[in-house]
Protein backbone atom coordinates (compact mmCIF):
# COMPACT_ATOMS: atom_id res chain seq x y z
CA UNK A 1 0.00 0.00 0.00
CA UNK A 2 1.19 3.50 -1.44
CA UNK A 3 1.92 5.56 1.98
CA UNK A 4 -0.73 7.85 -0.14
CA UNK A 5 -3.24 5.58 0.37
CA UNK A 6 -2.50 4.76 4.15
CA UNK A 7 -2.84 8.34 4.29
CA UNK A 8 -6.36 8.50 2.96
CA UNK A 9 -7.47 5.23 5.04
CA UNK A 10 -5.91 6.69 8.38
CA UNK A 11 -8.01 9.74 7.70
CA UNK A 12 -11.03 7.98 6.93
CA UNK A 13 -10.57 5.80 10.15
CA UNK A 14 -9.91 9.32 11.67
CA UNK A 15 -13.12 11.02 10.16
CA UNK A 16 -15.08 7.74 11.48
CA UNK A 17 -13.84 7.73 15.32
CA UNK A 18 -14.18 11.27 15.42
CA UNK A 19 -17.70 12.05 14.16
CA UNK A 20 -18.98 8.67 15.97
CA UNK A 21 -17.82 10.57 19.05
CA UNK A 22 -19.48 13.90 18.04
CA UNK A 23 -22.49 12.24 17.24
CA UNK A 24 -22.81 9.51 20.31
CA UNK A 25 -22.36 13.32 22.64
CA UNK A 26 -25.71 14.27 21.03
CA UNK A 27 -27.65 11.61 20.64
CA UNK A 28 -27.15 10.19 24.01
CA UNK A 29 -28.39 13.73 25.35
CA UNK A 30 -31.07 13.51 22.74
CA UNK A 31 -32.34 9.89 24.31
CA UNK A 32 -31.51 11.11 27.56
CA UNK A 33 -34.06 13.78 27.11
CA UNK A 34 -36.64 12.34 25.65
CA UNK A 35 -36.43 9.65 28.50
CA UNK A 36 -35.13 10.67 31.81
CA UNK A 37 -33.47 14.22 32.15
CA UNK A 38 -36.37 16.38 32.05
CA UNK A 39 -37.90 14.25 35.30
CA UNK A 40 -34.21 15.01 36.75
CA UNK A 41 -33.40 18.37 36.33
CA UNK A 42 -37.10 20.06 36.07
CA UNK A 43 -38.79 18.09 38.34
CA UNK A 44 -40.74 20.97 39.03
CA UNK A 45 -42.95 21.32 36.18
CA UNK A 46 -45.55 19.14 34.06
CA UNK A 47 -44.45 16.35 32.12
CA UNK A 48 -45.32 18.38 28.57
CA UNK A 49 -42.94 21.28 29.91
CA UNK A 50 -40.30 19.23 31.40
CA UNK A 51 -40.23 17.68 28.17
CA UNK A 52 -40.24 21.10 26.18
CA UNK A 53 -37.60 22.66 28.91
CA UNK A 54 -34.94 19.56 28.26
CA UNK A 55 -35.37 19.93 24.26
CA UNK A 56 -35.07 23.34 24.51
CA UNK A 57 -31.74 22.89 26.60
CA UNK A 58 -31.04 20.30 24.01
CA UNK A 59 -31.17 23.28 21.28
CA UNK A 60 -29.04 24.89 23.47
CA UNK A 61 -26.05 23.35 22.32
CA UNK A 62 -26.83 24.00 18.93
CA UNK A 63 -26.79 27.67 19.64
CA UNK A 64 -22.50 27.64 19.92
CA UNK A 65 -22.57 24.74 16.82
CA UNK A 66 -21.91 27.91 14.36
CA UNK A 67 -19.64 29.94 16.36
CA UNK A 68 -17.25 26.50 17.02
CA UNK A 69 -17.69 25.97 13.11
CA UNK A 70 -16.21 29.61 12.09
CA UNK A 71 -13.82 29.75 15.00
CA UNK A 72 -12.16 26.30 14.85
CA UNK A 73 -12.85 26.33 11.14
CA UNK A 74 -10.66 29.36 10.42
CA UNK A 75 -8.00 27.80 13.04
CA UNK A 76 -8.11 24.55 10.55
CA UNK A 77 -7.98 26.76 7.49
CA UNK A 78 -4.70 28.65 9.48
CA UNK A 79 -2.63 26.09 11.50
CA UNK A 80 -3.77 22.82 9.76
CA UNK A 81 -7.29 20.50 9.79
CA UNK A 82 -5.48 17.99 12.07
CA UNK A 83 -4.47 21.04 14.81
CA UNK A 84 -7.92 21.73 14.81
CA UNK A 85 -9.07 17.94 14.76
CA UNK A 86 -7.34 17.22 18.19
CA UNK A 87 -8.70 20.30 19.82
CA UNK A 88 -12.27 19.71 18.68
CA UNK A 89 -11.66 15.74 20.12
CA UNK A 90 -11.00 16.74 23.37
CA UNK A 91 -13.29 19.53 24.17
CA UNK A 92 -16.09 17.34 23.01
CA UNK A 93 -15.17 14.42 24.66
CA UNK A 94 -14.13 15.98 28.22
CA UNK A 95 -17.92 18.14 28.19
CA UNK A 96 -19.85 14.93 27.40
CA UNK A 97 -18.03 13.17 30.69
CA UNK A 98 -18.97 16.22 32.51
CA UNK A 99 -22.64 15.70 32.34
CA UNK A 100 -21.95 12.38 33.21
CA UNK A 101 -21.51 13.27 36.88
CA UNK A 102 -23.74 16.48 37.37
CA UNK A 103 -25.69 16.61 40.05
CA UNK A 104 -29.17 17.04 39.52
CA UNK A 105 -32.09 19.42 40.54
CA UNK A 106 -32.68 17.71 43.66
CA UNK A 107 -29.70 18.34 44.58
CA UNK A 108 -28.11 21.53 44.08
CA UNK A 109 -31.69 23.03 42.80
CA UNK A 110 -31.42 25.40 40.00
CA UNK A 111 -27.99 25.01 39.28
CA UNK A 112 -28.13 21.61 38.05
CA UNK A 113 -29.83 23.19 34.75
CA UNK A 114 -27.68 26.02 34.54
CA UNK A 115 -24.72 23.70 34.65
CA UNK A 116 -26.04 21.37 31.78
CA UNK A 117 -26.43 24.34 29.48
CA UNK A 118 -22.81 25.61 30.07
CA UNK A 119 -21.60 21.90 29.14
CA UNK A 120 -24.04 22.11 26.65
CA UNK A 121 -22.39 24.57 25.06
CA UNK A 122 -18.84 23.52 25.23
CA UNK A 123 -20.21 20.47 23.18
CA UNK A 124 -22.06 22.32 20.69
CA UNK A 125 -18.83 24.70 19.98
CA UNK A 126 -16.52 21.62 19.84
CA UNK A 127 -19.08 20.03 17.92
CA UNK A 128 -19.18 22.88 15.38
CA UNK A 129 -15.56 22.62 13.99
CA UNK A 130 -15.55 18.81 14.28
CA UNK A 131 -17.51 17.23 11.57
CA UNK A 132 -15.95 19.36 8.91
CA UNK A 133 -12.50 18.66 9.79
CA UNK A 134 -12.94 15.34 9.06
CA UNK A 135 -14.94 15.57 6.37
CA UNK A 136 -12.93 17.85 5.09
CA UNK A 137 -9.25 15.42 6.38
CA UNK A 138 -10.86 13.02 4.78
CA UNK A 139 -11.88 14.54 1.24
CA UNK A 140 -8.56 16.24 0.66
CA UNK A 141 -6.88 13.19 0.94
CA UNK A 142 -9.03 11.01 -0.67
CA UNK A 143 -8.67 10.28 -4.58
CA UNK A 144 -10.68 12.42 -6.92
CA UNK A 145 -12.46 10.23 -9.03
CA UNK A 146 -13.84 8.20 -5.53
CA UNK A 147 -14.12 11.71 -2.89
CA UNK A 148 -17.50 10.70 -2.49
CA UNK A 149 -16.91 7.35 -1.22
CA UNK A 150 -13.56 9.12 0.88
CA UNK A 151 -15.96 11.01 2.78
CA UNK A 152 -18.33 8.51 3.59
CA UNK A 153 -16.37 7.72 6.53
CA UNK A 154 -17.67 10.79 8.89
CA UNK A 155 -21.46 10.10 7.79
CA UNK A 156 -21.36 6.50 8.68
CA UNK A 157 -19.92 7.57 12.17
CA UNK A 158 -23.31 8.95 12.10
CA UNK A 159 -24.81 6.20 12.36
CA UNK A 160 -22.60 3.96 13.98
CA UNK A 161 -22.94 6.75 16.79
CA UNK A 162 -26.77 6.06 16.55
CA UNK A 163 -26.28 2.33 16.95
CA UNK A 164 -23.49 3.01 19.84
CA UNK A 165 -25.73 5.74 21.52
CA UNK A 166 -29.27 3.93 21.40
CA UNK A 167 -27.99 0.25 22.00
CA UNK A 168 -26.00 1.46 24.95
CA UNK A 169 -29.22 3.18 26.24
CA UNK A 170 -30.74 0.04 25.77
CA UNK A 171 -28.24 -2.20 27.63
CA UNK A 172 -29.00 0.36 30.98
CA UNK A 173 -32.69 0.70 30.54
CA UNK A 174 -32.87 -3.07 31.58
CA UNK A 175 -31.78 -1.65 35.14
CA UNK A 176 -34.45 -1.40 37.91
CA UNK A 177 -36.19 2.41 36.91
CA UNK A 178 -34.93 3.37 40.58
CA UNK A 179 -30.89 2.93 39.88
CA UNK A 180 -31.47 3.83 36.13
CA UNK A 181 -32.00 7.03 37.39
CA UNK A 182 -29.75 7.13 40.76
CA UNK A 183 -26.69 6.28 38.30
CA UNK A 184 -27.72 4.29 35.10
CA UNK A 185 -28.54 7.36 32.60
CA UNK A 186 -24.72 8.77 33.79
CA UNK A 187 -22.64 5.51 32.26
CA UNK A 188 -23.15 6.57 28.53
CA UNK A 189 -22.23 10.23 28.93
CA UNK A 190 -19.26 8.87 31.04
CA UNK A 191 -18.11 6.08 28.18
CA UNK A 192 -17.34 9.53 25.77
CA UNK A 193 -13.92 9.78 27.99
CA UNK A 194 -13.08 6.06 26.58
CA UNK A 195 -13.80 7.14 22.83
CA UNK A 196 -11.97 10.44 23.49
CA UNK A 197 -8.64 8.52 24.15
CA UNK A 198 -9.52 6.17 20.99
CA UNK A 199 -10.00 8.80 18.83
CA UNK A 200 -6.89 11.18 19.95
CA UNK A 201 -4.85 7.92 19.81
CA UNK A 202 -5.88 7.55 16.03
CA UNK A 203 -5.36 11.25 14.97
CA UNK A 204 -1.97 11.28 16.20
CA UNK A 205 -0.93 9.26 13.11
CA UNK A 206 -2.46 11.16 10.14
CA UNK A 207 -0.66 13.37 8.41
CA UNK A 208 -1.83 17.22 7.08
CA UNK A 209 -3.44 16.98 3.70
CA UNK A 210 -1.58 17.56 0.56
CA UNK A 211 -4.74 20.71 -0.26
CA UNK A 212 -3.72 22.79 2.49
CA UNK A 213 -0.18 22.07 2.46
CA UNK A 214 -0.50 23.12 -1.60
CA UNK A 215 -2.33 26.03 -0.22
CA UNK A 216 0.31 27.14 2.20
CA UNK A 217 3.28 26.97 0.40
CA UNK A 218 0.97 29.45 -1.96
CA UNK A 219 0.76 31.88 1.09
CA UNK A 220 -2.53 33.08 -0.26
CA UNK A 221 -4.03 36.07 1.29
CA UNK A 222 -4.71 36.16 4.61
CA UNK A 223 -7.72 34.44 6.04
CA UNK A 224 -10.37 36.00 8.08
CA UNK A 225 -13.29 34.54 10.02
CA UNK A 226 -15.42 35.34 7.41
CA UNK A 227 -13.80 34.84 4.23
CA UNK A 228 -15.44 32.14 2.92
CA UNK A 229 -18.95 34.35 3.68
CA UNK A 230 -17.97 37.49 1.35
CA UNK A 231 -16.08 35.49 -1.13
CA UNK A 232 -18.31 32.47 -1.77
CA UNK A 233 -21.87 33.78 -0.49
CA UNK A 234 -23.80 30.90 -2.42
CA UNK A 235 -21.74 28.12 -1.50
CA UNK A 236 -22.86 29.38 2.16
CA UNK A 237 -26.04 29.93 1.53
CA UNK A 238 -26.37 26.62 -0.43
CA UNK A 239 -24.51 24.33 2.34
CA UNK A 240 -27.20 26.23 4.84
CA UNK A 241 -30.12 25.55 2.82
CA UNK A 242 -29.63 21.95 1.51
CA UNK A 243 -29.19 21.21 5.78
CA UNK A 244 -32.72 21.47 6.53
CA UNK A 245 -34.60 18.00 5.09
CA UNK A 246 -31.25 16.27 5.80
CA UNK A 247 -30.58 17.69 9.59
CA UNK A 248 -34.09 18.17 10.19
CA UNK A 249 -34.81 14.30 9.67
CA UNK A 250 -32.30 13.38 11.38
CA UNK A 251 -33.48 14.65 14.42
CA UNK A 252 -36.91 13.45 14.02
CA UNK A 253 -36.57 9.93 13.71
CA UNK A 254 -34.19 9.38 16.80
CA UNK A 255 -35.20 11.82 19.21
CA UNK A 256 -38.49 12.99 18.78
CA UNK A 257 -40.07 9.75 17.57
CA UNK A 258 -38.72 7.81 20.23
CA UNK A 259 -40.14 10.38 22.81
CA UNK A 260 -43.49 10.14 20.47
CA UNK A 261 -43.70 6.91 21.14
CA UNK A 262 -43.41 6.99 24.48
CA UNK A 263 -45.11 9.78 25.42
CA UNK A 264 -48.33 9.66 23.01
CA UNK A 265 -48.44 6.22 22.18
CA UNK A 266 -47.40 4.83 25.74
CA UNK A 267 -45.34 2.04 24.06
CA UNK A 268 -42.48 1.02 26.16
CA UNK A 269 -38.96 2.93 25.86
CA UNK A 270 -37.14 0.21 24.83
CA UNK A 271 -39.34 -1.02 21.52
CA UNK A 272 -38.35 2.65 19.86
CA UNK A 273 -34.70 2.12 20.97
CA UNK A 274 -34.95 -0.99 19.49
CA UNK A 275 -36.15 0.70 16.32
CA UNK A 276 -33.55 3.22 16.35
CA UNK A 277 -31.03 0.41 16.33
CA UNK A 278 -32.12 -1.79 13.93
CA UNK A 279 -32.70 1.20 11.30
CA UNK A 280 -29.13 2.02 12.07
CA UNK A 281 -27.82 -0.62 11.45
CA UNK A 282 -29.10 -0.46 7.83
CA UNK A 283 -27.98 2.93 7.68
CA UNK A 284 -24.17 1.72 8.80
CA UNK A 285 -24.51 -0.48 5.08
CA UNK A 286 -26.31 2.54 3.62
CA UNK A 287 -24.34 5.50 3.83
CA UNK A 288 -21.20 3.83 1.60
CA UNK A 289 -23.51 2.58 -0.93
CA UNK A 290 -24.75 6.44 -1.68
CA UNK A 291 -22.01 7.85 -1.39
CA UNK A 292 -20.70 5.44 -4.17
CA UNK A 293 -23.49 6.36 -6.02
CA UNK A 294 -22.95 10.15 -5.87
CA UNK A 295 -19.87 9.06 -7.54
CA UNK A 296 -21.62 7.71 -10.05
CA UNK A 297 -24.69 10.22 -10.78
CA UNK A 298 -23.84 13.38 -9.03
CA UNK A 299 -24.01 14.56 -5.35
CA UNK A 300 -27.44 16.51 -6.35
CA UNK A 301 -29.52 13.87 -7.80
CA UNK A 302 -28.79 11.46 -5.04
CA UNK A 303 -29.55 14.36 -2.40
CA UNK A 304 -32.80 15.44 -3.86
CA UNK A 305 -33.96 11.66 -3.85
CA UNK A 306 -33.05 10.93 -0.30
CA UNK A 307 -34.44 14.46 0.51
CA UNK A 308 -38.42 13.90 -1.75
CA UNK A 309 -37.93 9.96 -0.36
CA UNK A 310 -38.29 11.13 3.26
CA UNK A 311 -40.75 13.96 2.91
CA UNK A 312 -42.85 11.19 1.41
CA UNK A 313 -42.28 8.74 3.99
CA UNK A 314 -43.71 11.09 6.73
CA UNK A 315 -46.83 10.07 6.74
CA UNK A 316 -46.16 6.54 6.49
CA UNK A 317 -44.22 6.78 9.48
CA UNK A 318 -46.58 7.93 11.54
CA UNK A 319 -49.29 5.41 10.48
CA UNK A 320 -47.17 2.88 11.32
CA UNK A 321 -46.36 3.87 14.76
CA UNK A 322 -49.94 4.29 15.53
CA UNK A 323 -51.00 0.59 14.94
CA UNK A 324 -48.67 0.44 17.95
CA UNK A 325 -47.33 -3.13 16.54
CA UNK A 326 -43.64 -3.36 16.57
CA UNK A 327 -42.73 -4.85 13.16
CA UNK A 328 -44.96 -1.65 11.90
CA UNK A 329 -42.77 0.37 14.33
CA UNK A 330 -39.97 -0.98 12.83
CA UNK A 331 -40.39 -0.60 9.61
CA UNK A 332 -41.58 2.49 9.90
CA UNK A 333 -37.44 3.35 11.34
CA UNK A 334 -35.92 1.01 9.18
CA UNK A 335 -37.52 2.93 5.95
CA UNK A 336 -37.28 6.64 7.67
CA UNK A 337 -33.64 6.10 9.01
CA UNK A 338 -32.05 3.38 7.50
CA UNK A 339 -32.85 3.92 3.62
CA UNK A 340 -33.97 7.38 3.18
CA UNK A 341 -31.89 9.42 5.09
CA UNK A 342 -28.86 7.95 4.52
CA UNK A 343 -29.11 8.80 0.24
CA UNK A 344 -29.09 13.03 1.89
CA UNK A 345 -26.02 11.96 4.52
CA UNK A 346 -23.60 10.38 2.28
CA UNK A 347 -23.84 12.93 -0.43
CA UNK A 348 -23.81 15.80 1.60
CA UNK A 349 -20.20 15.58 2.85
CA UNK A 350 -18.06 15.48 -0.32
CA UNK A 351 -20.89 17.68 -1.95
CA UNK A 352 -20.22 20.80 1.13
CA UNK A 353 -16.39 20.28 1.11
CA UNK A 354 -16.39 20.35 -2.85
CA UNK A 355 -17.94 23.50 -2.72
CA UNK A 356 -15.84 25.83 -1.42
CA UNK A 357 -11.99 26.97 -1.97
CA UNK A 358 -8.99 24.65 -0.10
CA UNK A 359 -7.82 28.26 1.80
CA UNK A 360 -11.87 28.78 3.23
CA UNK A 361 -13.16 25.51 3.21
CA UNK A 362 -12.99 24.25 6.60
CA UNK A 363 -14.33 27.20 7.46
CA UNK A 364 -16.93 28.01 5.30
CA UNK A 365 -17.75 24.48 5.59
CA UNK A 366 -18.21 24.35 9.38
CA UNK A 367 -19.97 27.47 9.75
CA UNK A 368 -22.46 27.02 6.72
CA UNK A 369 -23.05 23.52 8.11
CA UNK A 370 -23.11 24.98 11.77
CA UNK A 371 -26.01 27.75 10.93
CA UNK A 372 -28.03 25.08 9.23
CA UNK A 373 -27.84 23.00 12.45
CA UNK A 374 -28.97 25.66 14.35
CA UNK A 375 -32.05 26.51 11.94
CA UNK A 376 -33.13 22.59 11.53
CA UNK A 377 -32.33 19.85 13.96
CA UNK A 378 -31.32 21.69 16.53
CA UNK A 379 -34.50 22.94 17.55
CA UNK A 380 -36.68 20.37 15.55
CA UNK A 381 -37.39 18.75 18.59
CA UNK A 382 -38.90 21.31 20.57
CA UNK A 383 -40.93 22.54 17.37
CA UNK A 384 -42.01 19.19 16.87
CA UNK A 385 -43.15 19.11 20.24
CA UNK A 386 -44.75 22.06 20.00
CA UNK A 387 -46.31 21.71 16.82
CA UNK A 388 -47.87 18.42 18.58
CA UNK A 389 -48.75 20.23 22.12
CA UNK A 390 -50.21 22.90 19.44
CA UNK A 391 -52.35 21.11 17.14
CA UNK A 392 -52.80 17.42 19.10
CA UNK A 393 -52.30 15.28 15.97
CA UNK A 394 -48.94 14.65 14.36
CA UNK A 395 -50.29 16.06 11.00
CA UNK A 396 -48.65 19.97 11.69
CA UNK A 397 -45.25 17.72 12.26
CA UNK A 398 -45.64 16.63 8.69
CA UNK A 399 -46.20 19.57 7.21
CA UNK A 400 -43.13 21.48 8.91
CA UNK A 401 -41.08 18.56 7.61
CA UNK A 402 -42.10 19.06 3.95
CA UNK A 403 -41.78 22.88 4.65
CA UNK A 404 -38.37 21.55 5.52
CA UNK A 405 -37.69 19.46 2.06
CA UNK A 406 -39.09 22.76 -0.21
CA UNK A 407 -36.03 24.30 1.28
CA UNK A 408 -33.64 21.86 0.54
CA UNK A 409 -34.95 21.32 -2.67
CA UNK A 410 -34.51 24.66 -3.40
CA UNK A 411 -31.14 24.92 -2.38
CA UNK A 412 -29.85 21.73 -4.59
CA UNK A 413 -31.24 23.43 -7.37
CA UNK A 414 -29.51 26.63 -6.81
CA UNK A 415 -26.30 24.68 -6.22
CA UNK A 416 -23.74 23.22 -8.49
CA UNK A 417 -22.41 19.82 -9.38
CA UNK A 418 -18.95 19.45 -8.09
CA UNK A 419 -17.90 15.52 -8.41
CA UNK A 420 -15.67 16.10 -11.15
CA UNK A 421 -14.20 19.46 -9.45
CA UNK A 422 -10.18 19.28 -8.85
CA UNK A 423 -10.29 20.43 -5.16
CA UNK A 424 -6.47 21.89 -5.46
CA UNK A 425 -6.78 24.08 -8.28
CA UNK A 426 -10.65 24.81 -8.04
CA UNK A 427 -9.16 27.90 -6.04
CA UNK A 428 -9.73 30.29 -9.09
CA UNK A 429 -9.99 33.10 -7.02
CA UNK A 430 -6.75 32.47 -4.98
CA UNK A 431 -5.09 35.37 -4.94
CA UNK A 432 -0.64 34.66 -5.42
CA UNK A 433 1.63 37.21 -5.03
CA UNK A 434 4.64 36.92 -6.51
CA UNK A 435 6.73 36.40 -3.93
CA UNK A 436 4.23 33.28 -3.16
CA UNK A 437 4.78 32.29 -6.84
CA UNK A 438 8.96 32.38 -6.46
CA UNK A 439 8.26 30.31 -3.32
CA UNK A 440 5.89 27.31 -4.69
CA UNK A 441 8.65 27.40 -7.85
CA UNK A 442 11.60 26.51 -5.27
CA UNK A 443 9.26 24.29 -2.98
CA UNK A 444 9.13 22.43 -6.61
CA UNK A 445 12.70 22.76 -7.75
CA UNK A 446 13.95 20.93 -3.98
CA UNK A 447 11.07 18.08 -4.27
Amino acid sequence: MTDTRRQARRAGIAALVGTTLEWYDFLIYGTAAALVLNKLFFPAISPMAGTLATFATYAVGFLARPLGGIVLGNLGDRLGRKTMLMLTIVLMGVATALIGVLPTYETVGVWAPVLLIVLRLVQGFGAGGEYAGAVVLSVEHGDQRRRGLAAAWAPAGFALATLLATGIYQLFLLLPDEQFRQWGWRVPFLLGIVMLAIGYFVRTGVAESPAFEKAQRAEEAKVSLFSALRQQPRSFLVVVGARFAENGFAYLFPVFAVAFLTRELHLAESLGLTAVIIASAVQVAGVPLFAWLSDRWGRRPVYAAGAIASALWIVPFFLLLETREPVAVIVAFVVGLGICYPAMLAPQAAWFAELFETRNRLAGFGFAREIGSVLAGGFLPLIATSLLAWSGHWWSVAAYMALLTVLTLIALAAGPETRRRDIESADEHATVTPRAQEATTKAAARQ
